[in-house]
């Protein structure tokens, strides 16, 4: 029988996390029905330490190549974790691309600089609206986040409905007005939810965030207590906290700046979409900050993680075109340390201390806060959709353990308990007439992008790269004669990165002598062929390295024939 004509009770549903889960970015989700299959988000995440030249990750499509087209992408918002992977994904995605259309302005930029165009495929939805592709219906219930215009997602498929939080926090009083939809997850919960994919990422935070306006009394005090220049830096896409920025600087009489490319691009997406109020002659220009007292401005800057590039980093170091700092200036970090950017951020703080600013972050008052939910919204939300099975995503697998357990705790007492699915990347999670479980794995993983080319990074290239961070490189130069075969002279060694200079004489000049006898004792017909005889070199004169130095840099030969 074809999956066309089996009755749609019977149709199996299988969704596969392909990042997202045991980490923080990469989220994908891919959701099969039959002959179809769509996507939930598509996200980078910025490479790790140990990934030299890499500039992004994204997630292996290898999964959706195998199954074929995808039928749809569905965006909960525009935040890299959630699209930075599109550009390199859209190519398998052969239809519709939905998302709100603060997400869309966002992607829109992202996709223009890859020369990527949707087109008809671009399809702008509002909370409330529901689509349908295949087999699925799909719907959009708002939800609170710290930028405008996300959504869950309420998946509607033949054995149930699957309800996707994306990231999202319960705040009562948000800056926009415009709460989580409590109301309708409670509906959905009433009808029935097969189950609920829920971000765990503030899973072990007790209580609950808060609001957005928390932090506008710690920002009121800063203002107030500043006598110079004010510097806050935050994430491009905190509309709200620019918001708050910009009431306050209207209310203290200063100006406003946005400082840093991506700070520039999201505050006029914002302002096109109503999302960012402005009153006339508050914005300058960051060339106008210059010409202006410091106590008549407030410059919301980019470089909250320690970027190199970013517009924070340049002024720390005295190092931008228009910018400068002096004492009576202050400078406030309005966002959380990802975790591994601590020492890239200490390095800033460090630089600014020496600038003699005062420098305020999360830890001396509250000028953050996360959107993120933390461990009693989870819990409600959890109470109000009373899923069958409960999958938790968004978190290192220590969050998604923590969620499983607060999930028992919380159902275990009812008639009908969650069920608890803990999955990883790769895992595939049916749902059919026997419920819902793990039943194999597929292929999930990395890719590498190095952003100044045009290509995937490939672990060999990575590998060469550690090496050469780690033990140098070593360049045997040979010398051969062509009509006879044999060497002309000693082989010249220059040498980069592998011992200090002093050290390096005896070691050198030893392994020229090595290398010249390795040749001299190739047979003829391998001194003759250029690639054997530099495969020879590179063998043994890296185990001469080894012995001699105990350490193992990248040996290039280089054959020159005359």
């Amino acid at each position: 029988m074809s999956a066309s004509s089996v009755p749609p009770a019977d149709l199996a549903v299988d969704v596969v996390p392909l990042g997202g889960l045991g980490e923080f970015g990469l989220n994908m989700m891919a959701v099969s029905c039959g002959e179809t299959t769509i996507l939930v988000d598509a996200g980078s995440m910025f490479p790790e330490a140990d990934l030299p030249g890499v500039d992004r990750v994204v997630p292996s499509c290898d999964y959706l190549d195998q199954r074929g087209p995808v039928a749809a992408l569905f965006l909960t918002h525009g935040h890299e974790d959630h699209i930075g992977a599109v550009p390199y994904v859209i190519s398998r995605v052969t239809g519709p691309v939905y998302g709100t259309p603060f997400t869309h302005a966002i992607l829109d930029n992202k996709l223009d600089e890859h020369g990527v165009d949707l087109g008809d495929r671009r399809r702008e939805v509002t909370p409330g609206d529901s689509v349908t592709v295949g087999p699925f219906r799909v719907e959009f219930v708002r939800v609170t986040h710290s930028m405008p215009d996300c959504v869950a997602l309420a998946i509607h498929t033949p054995q149930g409905v699957l309800v996707h939080t994306g990231d999202f926090k319960i705040d009562y009083t948000p800056l926009d007005g415009q709460p989580t939809d409590l109301g309708r997850l409670a509906e959905l919960g009433a009808a029935g939810v097969l189950a609920l994919f829920a971000d765990s990422t503030n899973i072990d935070r007790p209580g609950v965030t808060g609001s957005e306006s928390d932090v506008k009394d710690a920002f009121d005090e800063v203002f107030a207590t500043t006598a110079g220049k004010l510097v806050v830096a935050s994430f491009a896409s905190s509309v709200y906290r620019m918001q708050l920025i910009v009431d306050l600087a209207a209310q203290f009489d200063r100006q406003v700046a946005f400082v840093g490319r991506g700070m520039v691009e999201n505050s006029e997406i914002a302002q096109r979409l109503g999302y960012l109020r402005i009153p006339a002659g508050i914005a300058v220009k960051d060339s106008d900050v210059g010409s202006l007292p410091p106590s008549d401005v407030v410059c919301l800057v980019t470089g909250s993680q320690g970027e190199p590039q970013a517009a924070l980093s340049r002024i720390a170091i005295d190092d931008h075109r228009h910018i400068s700092l002096s004492p009576d200036d202050t400078v406030v970090f309005s966002a959380r340390a990802i975790p591994g950017n601590e020492k890239a951020i200490g390095r800033i703080v460090n630089h600014l201390a020496r600038r003699g600013v005062d420098v305020v972050t999360e830890a001396q008052r509250h000028v953050h806060v996360s959107g993120h939910g933390s461990a009693e919204e989870l819990k409600l939300v959890l109470s109000l959709v009373r899923p069958r099975y409960l999958v938790p995503v968004h978190g290192e697998y220590r969050q998604l353990a923590r969620h499983a357990r607060v999930a028992r705790d919380v159902t275990g007492g009812s008639k009908t308990p969650t069920t608890v699915i803990l999955a990883e990347n790769g895992h595939r999670i049916r749902f059919d007439r026997e419920g819902g479980r793990v039943v194999d794995s597929v292929t999930a993983g990395r890719v590498l992008i190095d952003g100044t080319r045009s290509g995937e990074v490939d672990s060999e290239m990575i590998r060469d790269r550690r090496q050469l961070a780690a033990d140098g490189l070593v360049v045997p130069v040979v010398v051969m004669n062509r009509q006879k075969g044999v060497r002309e002279g000693l082989p010249e060694i220059v040498a980069r990165g592998f011992v200090p200079e002093a050290e390096a004489g005896d070691v050198l000049t030893d392994g020229a002598a090595f290398i010249a006898g390795v040749i001299d004792d190739c047979p003829a017909g391998e001194r003759l062929d250029e690639g054997l005889l530099k495969e020879r070199i590179r063998g043994e004169f890296r185990r001469f390295l080894k012995r001699r130095t105990g350490r193992r840099p990248m040996v290039l030969p280089v054959v020159m024939e005359i």
